[in-house]
């Protein structure tokens, strides 16, 4: 259903403005959303703006980048969520095919699997947050944060050198 609403008067040195019309499109409530109904509200009480209109050369324009910045590090930060939900999920679903494996008859290849298994799930559980700091290392080096690159390094060189220390003991 649409309505029509003209709006004319006189001005009040006597001269006569031309006529305003609007059209008013009405819709059932039901198709229309709660935040469509509240956005309709406030736009209409909306105080008129006195400001000057925004110039091209004022508007935040990115330096020839397709990806901004914040695009960027959101993606970054979904690289890191993927590692750590990836190798999460996978020690867990190895440490309950090893419980798993309990239930069957108890041979001896079925002790060494589930030894194995577990060894894996256990190694894996470990190395997944060394994995994080490795693609947040690079992925922030890549971004021109030279200084947490060096720090992430510096610490998986730590890391090595702990672990071949260990395996010569």
């Amino acid at each position: 259903m649409a309505e029509r609403v003209e709006v004319s008067g006189g001005e009040p040195d006597g001269s006569v403005s031309p006529p305003v019309t609007a059209a008013v499109v009405a819709e059932p409530a039901a198709r229309l959303g709660r935040n469509t109904m509240m956005a309709a509200a406030a736009r209409a009480e909306a105080p008129a703006l006195d400001a000057e209109p925004v110039t091209a050369a004022e508007l935040d324009v990115p330096s020839g980048d397709s990806v901004p910045a914040r695009d960027r590090t959101v993606a970054g930060e979904r690289w890191i969520a993927r590692v750590l939900r990836v190798g999460a999920v996978l020690s867990g679903a190895m440490f309950v095919l090893s419980l798993g494996l309990e239930a069957l008859p108890g041979t001896e290849e079925t002790h060494v699997a589930i030894d194995q298994l577990r060894k894996a799930a256990a190694s894996l559980l470990l190395v997944t947050p060394v994995a994080r700091l490795g693609v947040a290392g690079t992925l922030l080096g890549l971004r021109g944060e030279w200084r947490y690159l060096a720090i992430s390094a510096g610490v998986l060189g730590l890391l090595a050198l702990a672990v071949g220390a260990g395996i010569q003991a």
